[in-house]
Parts: C-alpha cells; structure tokens; sequence
C-alpha cells in the first residue's frame, strides 16, 4: 500500500538513507542520492534531474548574520528538452 511505502520512505529518511525533497508542497519526493547536489527542475512536468560536481557559492560576512553555513542546495527551475520540443513554452 501506500501507506507502507511512505512509512518506509520516511524511516529512510530519518536514518540518512534518502533525502526528502521540498520542491512541491503538495508532493512529498524522495532523493536516493545522499551526496551534496543540487538539482534542475522542469515546471511543466516536474521532472527533477541531478547536477553532478561541486559549486564553491559564498555569502559575504556581511550578509551571513553570524550564521555558521554547513551546506547549501540550488534549485534551478526551467524547461526540459521534452516539454520544450512541444512548443508550448507557456509555464
């Protein structure tokens, strides 16, 4: 069932085995790659691809408000190839 599955998924996520991935309120998606990533995501379909590789992004002192900063996550949001070819570019 369902309910199985996503009780599975959650104890996975608790234990570090998947992470859980905020994109779309509405949708609870899960990430098998635990590595540090970051991820492309088409707003017509909603598939999610991983960006591979490490981006080295600072925060000026000025800005961290004495913030100790321990990671980061990037969302870049678009097209895919799919739902561009359609031509319907409307987002």
């Amino acid at each position: 069932s369902f309910a199985t599955v996503y009780n599975t998924l959650e104890t996975l996520r608790q234990k570090g085995g998947v992470l859980e991935l905020t994109i779309d309120p509405a949708k609870k998606r899960f990430d098998p790659n635990i590595e540090p990533h970051h991820h492309l995501i088409c707003l017509k379909c909603k598939r999610i691809n991983d960006i591979h590789g490490s981006y080295k992004l600072t925060v000026p002192n000025s800005e961290r408000a004495d913030f100790e900063i321990t990671g980061n996550h990037i969302e870049f949001y678009g097209l895919c190839p799919k739902c561009k070819s359609k031509g319907n570019c409307i987002v």
